[in-house]
């Protein structure tokens, strides 16, 4: 194997002190409407990539763009950070990938609106975070998929996993056949 570029040994870095306690848990305790979104971050070889992490912003079901406060919680005497209190909905959520390249996130479903969740990609080799959006299968926003993705918008949409489930998968290709398509913000 060759030695590694400068930019593969950037990282990783992600893993120590960004993830939290809670970090995929954007709905609340319990909720009846709760979805899950899950998959796998892939390499160009098709390897997964075992120290990348995920960080999601949606709006709420009602449209609402903001979260509600009071959902990070803090120890009083130590300040340390104790998780979400699990009562009110986020709108954020940062997961770390596993050693198989495995993540997971429970939250609501976005709103008709805007039925995508925005995501951003830190992972080791990649000196600037990558953009892109998990549209969720069912919600509509084919209009919108199709105008960002054309052909390749099959990339974008976190598919169903069953009729009726409420588990949705979405992986993401850094590179190669299925690469997913990644957004430029200027």
């Amino acid at each position: 194997m060759p030695e590694p570029t400068p930019s593969q040994t950037v990282g990783p870095f992600y893993g120590y002190a960004l993830p939290f306690p809670g970090g995929g848990d954007l709905a609340p305790t319990g909720h009846p409407e709760a979805i899950t979104v899950h998959g796998c971050v892939y390499d160009g070889n098709g390897e997964p990539v075992p120290d990348a992490l995920l960080e999601f912003w949606q709006a709420a079901p009602d449209g609402s763009a903001a979260g509600r406060a009071g959902s990070w919680r803090r120890d009083a005497a130590t300040g340390a950070f104790l998780g979400r209190e699990g009562l009110d909905f986020t709108g954020f959520g940062r997961v770390p990938t596993g050693a198989d390249g495995h993540w997971s996130l429970r939250t609501l479903p976005p709103p008709p609106a805007a039925p995508y969740l925005a995501v951003c990609l830190f992972a080791r080799g990649l000196t600037r975070h990558l953009f892109t959006r998990a549209y969720v299968e069912g919600l509509g926003g084919d209009g919108q998929l199709k105008a960002l993705a054309g052909e390749r918008a099959e990339t974008l949409l976190a598919r169903r996993e069953g009729d009726r489930s409420p588990v949705f998968r979405f992986d993401i290709h850094l590179q190669g056949e299925k690469e997913t398509v990644f957004l430029d913000f200027a």
